[in-house]
């Protein structure tokens, strides 16, 4: 029987069809080996999502990616820069800068004050005490165009402890001290900052008629600041993983706040449960895994889809104990709600990715360590903020 010209254009759209599976379930296969793949040989991990995206061509105002938890970060899996040498951390602060002598001067530096490698320090100093309020006053003109922290130090002048001066101070004091974060992460202080920052503590010493110490090759401090902005994106990383409902349904917000306190966590200004150590530090957190945070009026008629736990890699002290505590937090949340523990493809989680995102933890925070930077120190706090 002789075929019509709508059988054969019906013949060639089910051949087509065929072969457009085909091709996609190809396509598929190609991809989740692919994702295993990266994450086995140390470069990934994704049954939490991770994030900084890879560290950008480094232009003077450039800005470092900040950790992501979007749907793009989860197909890709965890994405960091190249590992850069240790000695990158170790030259933006090993080569001599005001910093460095305040620190070897200083028995009692701040917490959270300067810091010798953080921040980039310039010193001045007059035969007569400097009253506080005129250094504020004139440094309104210029320290308010700086994207990063300023800090002030000061002493008497008679070789005492440096202290940390705020807005308020009334005092006078012979000897300042004052810093400019180098790095956070949006990335390393811009060369037109660093200028601009010089340039104005120029003028204050000039106006106040104090003398400035030798100022540093700002050349070497813009490379130095790259280098360790560089270094950071390296080990910027957090895992995430969610509890989602074992028969597709939502959770009720109602339930959420006791069962997260009884896992040691409690709920914040930012919209989410924290877990803290004794000493304040984050461990992990604990959110919405819908765009909407929580707060106590929405607890009481929000349905949610699921909930996402993250561990934030460089500002957790012990990542291999905090990641523990997440990850036991999270089953027994599970367990209470019907809920299963799934990565960022909604597949239930495996104890060989466990396996790989605890030593990727493990590993990332030694390199910090390696670095000079402590994993939620208050360093770490400052560059990874």
């Amino acid at each position: 029987m002789a075929l019509s010209e709508l059988h054969l254009a019906l013949i060639g759209a089910g051949t087509a069809g065929v072969l457009l599976v085909w091709g996609y379930n190809v396509w598929q296969d190609r991809k989740h080996r692919k994702t295993a793949e990266r994450i086995f040989s140390g470069g990934a991990g994704d049954a939490m999502e991770a994030a900084p995206a890879p560290a950008p061509e480094l232009a003077p105002d450039a800005e470092r990616q900040e950790p992501t938890l979007g749907e793009g970060a989860v197909e890709d899996g965890i994405s960091s820069a190249p590992e850069p040498a240790v000695e990158h951390v170790e030259s933006a602060a090993a080569r001599p800068t005001p910093t460095s002598d305040l620190a070897a001067e200083s028995d009692d530096q701040p917490s959270g004050g300067i810091d010798d490698i953080a921040d980039l320090t310039l010193r001045f100093s007059a035969a007569a005490p400097i009253a506080a309020p005129i250094v504020y006053s004139v440094q309104r003109g210029w320290a308010g165009d700086i994207s990063k922290p300023v800090s002030w130090l000061a002493r008497g002048g008679d070789g005492g402890r440096w202290r940390p001066i705020m807005a308020d101070d009334e005092g006078g004091y012979r000897e300042w001290a004052v810093g400019v974060q180098l790095v956070d992460r949006r990335g390393p202080l811009g060369e037109g900052e660093l200028a601009a920052f010089v340039a104005g503590v120029q003028a204050l010493a000039q106006q106040t008629g104090a003398a400035l110490d030798a100022l540093p090759d700002l050349d070497e401090i813009a490379a130095n600041a790259n280098a360790l902005d560089q270094f950071c994106a390296a080990v910027d990383i957090q895992f995430v993983l969610h509890v989602v409902d074992a028969t597709g349904g939502t959770f009720a917000g109602t339930k959420l706040r006791g069962l997260a306190e009884a896992a040691g966590l409690a709920l914040e200004a930012d919209g989410l449960f924290h877990a803290r150590d004794e000493a304040g530090g984050e461990l992990f957190s604990l959110g919405n895994l819908g765009s909407e945070g929580f707060n106590a009026e929405s607890l009481r008629t929000m349905a949610t889809h699921g909930l996402t736990f993250s561990l934030d890699v460089p500002r957790a002290s012990d990542g291999r104990a905090a990641f523990e505590k997440m990850l036991g937090a999270a089953r027994q949340i599970a367990g209470a709600l019907n809920g299963v523990l799934v990565d960022a493809q909604r597949a239930p989680l495996a104890d060989a990715m466990i396996a790989a995102i605890r030593a990727k933890t493990v590993e990332l925070q030694q390199r910090m360590r390696d670095g000079g930077i402590d994993p939620g120190s208050p360093r770490a706090l400052r560059l990874f903020s």
